[in-house]
């Protein structure tokens, strides 16, 4: 396995970027995609222990895996539950029994399992310029750049008190520019009583074995839709994610990883987990930390934060269901300002790939979804097809880009 990214020693004034970074990548991720369980569970007819155990399975999975990557590579490895695989489970379950649903997560977490293990995954990676890359990240993101601004229509106040916020707190001292809207804004909603927690009260978590039953039609309806789902829409942007701040970690252990701890969890309700994409970006920018030796306190951050709210099951994750969309989507946007203008700056970088990347950017934007397949994976396609024909060549990997500069 590849050895550590080395690291400068912790300092207690290192901590609270990291540490708030991991905490919106938490609570962007429950407060924005997991209504998709919610919906998912209700669909299949789980009943509410069936449902807290999938709370539970998934949010310990994701936080055991993302802590013991991000301690072992010293990166900001964040993993979380498949988003695009589970809107896919929200149609999927209203016509399969949930025992052979069980099964058919476990045959996608042993197919993860043996990709991570073949290397092949990673080769795929280096294939990717990148210019390509930061134009498909850069698409990706775009419309969580415009969400921070688009929800003023709605809650003028709230958005107009993040944006002058962010920009203030930017001018002045930029490594509290995030840290300070996400306490400006709870403050806020607080204030105005718009998060209303009268009705919850803490409940642990307890997990619930199913038996897992296996069938074809659950093979070929759930299981094989279900990887390649989370391969394209999520491993593969996940990764240049990581790419694009710099972070060279080998994808063969992370799927690895992830795999496993999906295939270990699959029998109380977790579907897939894998490493975050969106999320993620979040967590590796300039915004967790200056020193990126320092943001892989970010993934020990989230993954603590995920274990917490597995460990109530559906108490915290209600929590951050709680707070308003806009203040989410604001939230995430200004979050991810930094990265996506890095994004756009390395997909113009090179002249030779310049026109390729645009046209994955603008492509990637447009969130193309034909036969079940997210935007991310058209973008990709679209942009390499696009650099193969103005280059007249296919893409070299990293090496061999190396050894062709220095010639």
């Amino acid at each position: 396995m590849p050895s550590r990214t080395a690291s400068s020693p912790i300092r207690l004034k290192d901590l609270p970027y990291p540490v708030v970074a991991g905490l919106i990548s938490v609570i962007v991720n429950y407060g924005g995609t997991f209504i998709l369980v919610f919906q998912a569970a209700r669909i299949a007819g789980l009943s509410p222990e069936l449902t807290a155990s999938w709370v539970w399975s998934v949010s310990i999975g994701v936080g055991l895996t993302g802590i013991a990557l991000s301690w072992h590579y010293r990166e900001p490895i964040i993993t979380a539950w498949s988003t695009p695989a589970a809107a896919f489970l929200v149609a999927a379950l209203g016509s399969t029994p949930y025992a052979e649903a069980i099964g058919a997560y476990m045959v996608s977490a042993v197919a993860f399992v043996a990709l991570g293990l073949s290397g092949c995954f990673e080769k795929v990676i280096r294939l990717i310029p990148p210019g390509i890359a930061s134009g498909l990240l850069a698409g990706i993101l775009l419309q969580f750049g415009i969400g921070a601004f688009g929800g003023a229509s709605i809650d003028p106040l709230l958005v107009g008190l993040l944006v002058v916020a962010y920009v203030v707190l930017k001018r002045f001292s930029a490594r509290y520019a995030v840290v300070g809207i996400l306490i400006i804004g709870l403050g806020f909603l607080l204030v105005q009583g718009r998060v209303d927690l009268s009705g919850l009260k803490p409940a642990f978590a307890t997990p619930v074995f199913t038996m897992p039953a296996f069938s074809l039609n659950a093979l070929l309806s759930v299981a094989l839709p279900l990887f390649l789902i989370t391969l394209s829409g999520q491993y593969m942007l996940g990764m240049l994610v990581l790419r694009n701040d710099g972070f060279k970690t080998s994808a063969n252990p992370i799927v690895t990883v992830t795999g496993l701890g999906s295939l270990i969890m699959a029998p109380f309700g977790s579907h897939a987990f894998n490493i975050a994409a969106i999320t993620a970006a979040i967590a590796t920018g300039k915004e967790a930390h200056i020193d990126p030796s320092k943001r892989w306190i970010a993934g020990i951050a989230a993954g603590c934060f995920y274990v917490l709210v597995g460990i109530f099951g559906v108490t915290l994750a209600a929590v951050f269901m709680a707070f308003p969309a806009t203040f989410i989507t604001t939230l995430a946007g200004l979050a991810l300002l930094g990265t996506i203008g890095g994004s756009l700056a390395g997909a113009m970088a090179d002249p030779t790939s310049r026109e390729a990347a645009l046209i994955t950017f603008l492509a990637s934007a447009a969130n193309i979804k034909l036969l079940g397949i997210g935007g991310a994976f058209w973008g990709l396609v679209i942009g390499l097809v696009a650099h193969v024909v103005l280059n007249g060549r296919l893409p070299r990997s990293g090496l061999a880009r190396s050894r062709a500069a220095a010639k």
